[in-house]
């Protein structure tokens, strides 16, 4: 495969498809989204502890409590949670910031992978936890 997703990406979205079905009002355990997803619980609290920290969720403490979004399923894109947890997309390692291009100025591809990179962050932020929790994969593929 071209294009990879780390576990955390993957795990991420997944846990927060998980705690968008408890919106508005009915937060959702570490516990059933380590079930539900089939994740371990210590692998989803450093995910969920960052996905909180960037302020995407909220954890209600005490008995009857668990996670919660922030804002609704239909304001969360899966671009926003990749983005927390994988950083902006990056095709290639040469359009990695922290990486660089030595050839950026020579390179015939360099404004390819970029151009891909930009149609993967705009195809991402167009589909929103709400489209998950919905099924309409119909959308998916349309906008595709």
């Amino acid at each position: 495969m071209m294009l990879r997703l780390s576990t955390k990406g993957q795990y991420g979205v997944r846990a927060m498809y998980e705690i968008a079905k408890g919106y508005p009002e009915t937060p959702v355990t570490i516990k059933e989204i380590s079930e539900k997803q089939e994740v371990s619980v210590a692998y989803l609290e450093q995910i969920l502890n960052k996905l909180r920290k960037a302020n995407l969720i909220k954890s209600i403490k005490g008995p009857g409590g668990g996670y919660l979004l922030n804002k609704s399923p239909d304001q969360v894109s899966i671009a926003a949670i990749l983005n927390e947890l994988e950083g902006p997309v990056a095709i290639t390692s040469c359009l990695n910031p922290e990486e660089g291009c030595v050839r950026v100025d020579s390179c015939v591809t360099h404004l390819l992978w970029k151009a891909l990179g930009e149609k993967v962050e705009a195809f991402l932020s167009t589909i929103t936890l709400k489209t998950l929790i919905s099924g309409d994969l119909y959308k998916i593929k349309e906008i595709s």
